[in-house]
């Protein structure tokens, strides 16, 4: 009689602090099951391991040295469909995990959370394929009536949103009131309510903002 067939759990770990990557380690020890680790330090280490391996749950930090895992979901998600993903971040949960879960992410979960949440977490994700805390529950609701909790640029007028892509490709407010026949102090006006609707303060949030919910 053949033994039955043991389905092993594979785990992609992706953070750049090793301290990170261990505790979870630790953690899933406890889960009794069959399961092999995956790990990641940086992006590109990331997405190759994905390439090269059929995750079954990627846990994910959001920034890396080399980047913001925000704007590699879309091509994660590409190349397996299947995988699950888990946001395990420091960022504020109530300002940015609807923009994670609207790019791709399966849960968002906060790193200032206790052990028991962060396990209870995982146990979710593993069995369900998704974990929403209480608070991304009630953001969720509210941003039925108000989508700028998704997606910030929504907040813009079309010629705000059509100046900061100008000002995410590169251009100047000299270059900008020419291409648009306005003065450069009106220019200089709107870049200043763009930059109060989405409470940012300099061109490269607005550059990040723009690449990743476009």
């Amino acid at each position: 009689m053949n033994p039955p067939d043991i389905t092993t759990t594979r785990f992609l770990l992706a953070d750049d602090h090793s301290l990170i990557r261990q505790g979870i380690i630790f953690l899933l020890e406890d889960f009794e099951l069959e399961h092999e680790i995956f790990q990641a330090s940086n992006l590109q280490q990331l997405l190759e391991s994905v390439k090269m391996n059929s995750i079954d749950l990627a846990i994910i930090d959001a920034h890396f040295p080399d980047g913001n895992s925000l704007s590699i979901l879309e091509e994660l998600k590409k190349m397996r469909p299947e995988m699950k993903i888990l946001i395990f971040t420091g960022i504020d949960e109530s300002t940015y995990s609807l923009r994670y879960l609207n790019a791709g992410a399966d849960g968002f979960l906060s790193k200032m959370n206790e052990e028991e949440e962060i396990e209870q977490a995982i146990r979710k994700m593993l069995d369900f394929g998704e974990y929403i805390s209480p608070l991304t529950q009630a953001l969720l609701k509210s941003s039925i009536k108000n989508p700028q909790l998704i997606n910030p640029l929504s907040a813009l007028t079309e010629r705000e949103l059509q100046i900061a892509e100008m000002y995410a490709e590169g251009l100047g407010n000299l270059e900008i009131a020419g291409k648009l026949d306005v003065k450069q102090n009106t220019v200089s006006t709107v870049k200043k309510r763009i930059f109060d609707k989405l409470e940012i303060e300099n061109l490269v949030e607005l550059i990040e903002l723009i690449k990743n919910n476009q």
